[in-house]
């Protein structure tokens, strides 16, 4: 009898994993942003499957595989269940080919924004190393290395940084800071940015990510003092490290990427260097990856889900109502200028927690007034945090970024060794 039942069962098991399978694909392939206390599963549904829709692939061929010689299709539940899985696959094979396609939409964006100049920079294999597809959460670099917990500050913990550098030694190298996201309220040094600082590594820059206060124990624009600080740490040490401070760029992504567009368009600010106003905190360039632009929502785009009650509560400690202004200086969208440095803004049509109308809106501000190149990648498909690990569309922006930043350095590389006197550029 138990075997029979059994037996009965399994076609009700397989339909079951096929359904659980197919909503992993439509989550990566619909775009639902305002589902209130449901975006963050939708939100990790949508993003591991949508990096990593070959892996998905591979657990549903093997589990079809296994039901299937177990009897699965010896009733209909088994047999929709398969034809549930096969159109599953069919949306699992779209979605790695739009993550392969992100490197045409980089592309046309460096074109637009830079000229075909851009493309004398080096670009970066196309396929990925095979280990990357494989483990793509496997972050460590051979030939480089990390140099763990300098104090930038007296904040503690808080107030560490890491280098990463090439293992090969040299002097002189351009200087990355990646500030990490994690809502102003969590998350690590360790925990964002690696694909890129350890190319960036290879390729010859000295990258350092910092720790920052949080909140709620911190309240806006503490976060932004202490990235500040890394910076000051940057100008004063980095050439110990064999980085050269005259070049340094800045990038992060979510909450990072709001410090690192703050860090760039409020250089020597002395709002937000108490204690060390003297110390030069401008930036070569700037890539902030799905930012947050505007604290205020003012244009309205998160509807139901604006994030202005949870800014006041954690981040602000204010409403707007009482500190406008506050917010204002806060929003990088308000900050922007004619002297900005050269941006590249990068952000998915499908974030669900950070809309990218916030972005368009950010760019078309800085547009209108930045006599810099303002560089806008905006990526079908998308969702927030897609470069944190390994994968197509990583490292399509991964090559981006650091073809960019190149590009940038060039030119400042230029003109530093036209303002050198003879004989400096003579030896």
């Amino acid at each position: 009898m138990e075997r029979i039942l059994s037996a009965q069962a399994i076609p009700w098991i397989f339909l079951a994993v096929s359904l659980v399978g197919a909503t992993f694909t439509l989550s990566a392939l619909l775009r639902a942003r305002k589902l209130f206390v449901f975006i963050v599963p939708y939100f990790f549904g949508a993003w591991l499957t949508g990096e990593l829709a070959l892996h998905h692939l591979a657990w549903q061929v093997v589990a079809s595989i296994v039901f299937m010689a177990l009897g699965a299709l010896q009733s209909w539940p088994g047999l929709l269940g398969l034809a549930i899985t096969l159109a599953s696959w069919v949306g699992l094979l779209a979605l790695h080919r739009r993550g392969m396609g992100a490197v045409a939409s980089f592309e046309r964006s460096l074109r637009d924004g830079l000229g075909e100049a851009y493309q004398d920079v080096e670009p970066l294999p196309e396929q990925a190393p095979l280990h990357q597809w494989v483990r793509p959460f496997r972050l460590r670099q051979a030939g480089v290395e990390r140099i763990a917990d300098l104090a930038y500050a007296d904040g503690g913990e808080r107030n560490l940084l890491d280098v990463i550098r090439s293992r090969v030694p040299s002097e002189g190298r351009p200087i990355l800071l990646q500030i990490h996201g994690g809502a102003w309220v969590i998350s690590r040094k360790e925990h964002q940015g690696q694909p890129l600082m350890n190319e960036l590594a290879l390729r010859g820059w000295l990258c350092v990510a910092p720790n920052y206060r949080l909140s709620p124990q911190a309240t806006f624009p503490d976060h932004l003092i202490d990235v500040k600080r890394a910076l000051a740490w940057i100008r004063e040490h980095a050439a110990a490290y064999g980085g050269d401070p005259r070049f340094v760029a800045v990038t992060g992504g979510s909450a990072g990427g709001h410090l690192a567009s703050l860090v760039a368009l409020t250089a020597n600010d002395p709002e937000y260097q108490p204690g060390f106003e003297e110390v030069d905190t401008s930036v070569s360039a700037c890539v902030p990856f799905y930012g947050v632009y505007d604290l205020l929502d003012r244009h309205g785009f998160r509807g139901f889900q604006s994030p202005v009650p949870f800014f006041e509560r954690v981040l602000m400690k204010c409403s707007p109502e009482e500190q406008r202004e506050r917010w204002e200086r806060a929003s990088p969208t308000s900050r922007v200028h004619a002297d900005a440095p050269p941006f590249l803004v990068i952000h998915g049509t499908h974030d669900c927690l950070a809309f990218v109308e916030d972005a368009r809106e950010f760019v078309r501000a800085l547009r209108d007034v930045s006599r810099k190149p303002v560089v806008y990648a905006e990526l079908p498909g998308a969702q927030h945090a897609f470069d944190i690990f390994h994968s197509p569309r990583s490292r399509h922006a991964v090559n981006a970024t650091a073809r960019f930043l190149e590009y940038v350095r060039s030119g400042s590389q230029a003109r530093l060794d036209s303002e050198s006197p003879p004989q400096e550029r003579q030896a």
